[in-house]
């Protein structure tokens, strides 16, 4: 019997969320470009919920069906705006598509997670220009998707990922999101497991370089050991020490309302990181 053998990961679809913002039209330039590199089908999406005042019975059912009749016109506009801006990104290529609708623009696009292998949304962080209207919300889609994320900050429109960091806890978030990667661990130069610990060696790192060397993937573990007063801002620092790109994170490993009242990795990652994010739920 032959023994059986499993191709080299990669991914075979990439959706991008478009917006109005300029940022939109640098993350799709990004998936195209990795898209290209994996041979991969291209999805643009886009969304936005009509907003309609209650008036109860004031003015009449016609006035009622005139002001929906305009706010559809004017989310339509802004559509077509985000599917021009699609369009000037993919040029002549035949791979792709386009999907909108009429929704919530974080619930579209964890919907159609299910066509794609990785998912491309821009950074939302308070210093990033957003659009309230065509907007997501990177966190939620995170959590929801059933994906991993790639999340672009503004005016990065490639992604080489010859170098990259595994910001590594052992979770099983992280455990997934090294999984995830795999496509792009592959084709790295450099990849390191980067890990706070109490000592200068984690067992749950070097495993993990192990399981990647089985994977082809050259790697190494790295222990910041000592007192670190944010963890994002280590990671951060030793992929600018490395010289890296790219981000491989397990993302919400607590709750996201613990994440969000009280701190936790994966905002600050979200809201401080200057190169894109990996991250898987």
């Amino acid at each position: 019997m032959t023994p059986l053998t499993d191709p080299a990961p990669g991914y075979a679809s990439l959706a991008v969320h478009f917006d109005l913002t300029p940022a939109a039209r640098d993350r799709g330039r990004l998936a195209v470009d990795l898209a290209d590199r994996f041979g991969a089908h291209v999805i643009g999406l886009a969304a936005e919920q009509m907003l309609l005042p209650i008036y109860g019975d004031l003015g009449g059912p016609h006035v009622a069906a005139t002001i929906a009749e305009d706010e559809q016109g004017r989310v339509e506009e802004e559509l077509a705006g985000a599917y021009a801006a699609f369009k000037d990104v993919v040029g002549s290529r035949n791979d792709v598509e386009w999907r909108q609708a009429l929704q919530e623009p974080s619930r579209q696009v964890i919907a159609n997670a299910r066509a794609a292998d990785l998912i491309v949304l821009g950074r939302r962080s308070s210093k990033d220009a957003v659009d309230v209207n065509l907007g997501v919300a990177p966190g939620a889609v995170t959590l929801e998707c059933g994906r991993p994320v790639l999340i672009a900050p503004p005016g990065v429109d490639r992604l080489s990922a010859r170098s990259i960091v595994i910001a590594w806890k052992d979770t099983r978030e992280a455990r997934r999101a090294v999984r995830d990667a795999l496509p792009l661990l592959l084709r790295a130069e450099t990849v390191v497991v980067v890990t706070s610990s109490g000592s200068f060696r984690d067992e749950s790192a070097e495993d993990v370089a192990a399981f990647l060397a089985r994977h082809g993937v050259n790697s190494r573990p790295e222990v910041r050991a000592g007192e670190i007063s944010s963890i994002a801002d280590e990671i951060i620092d030793a992929a600018d020490e490395i010289g890296s790109d790219l981000i491989v994170a397990g993302a919400y490993g607590h709750s996201r309302t613990r994440e969000w009242m009280f701190g936790g990795v994966t905002r600050s990652l979200l809201e401080t990181s200057p190169i894109p994010l990996l991250l898987s739920h």
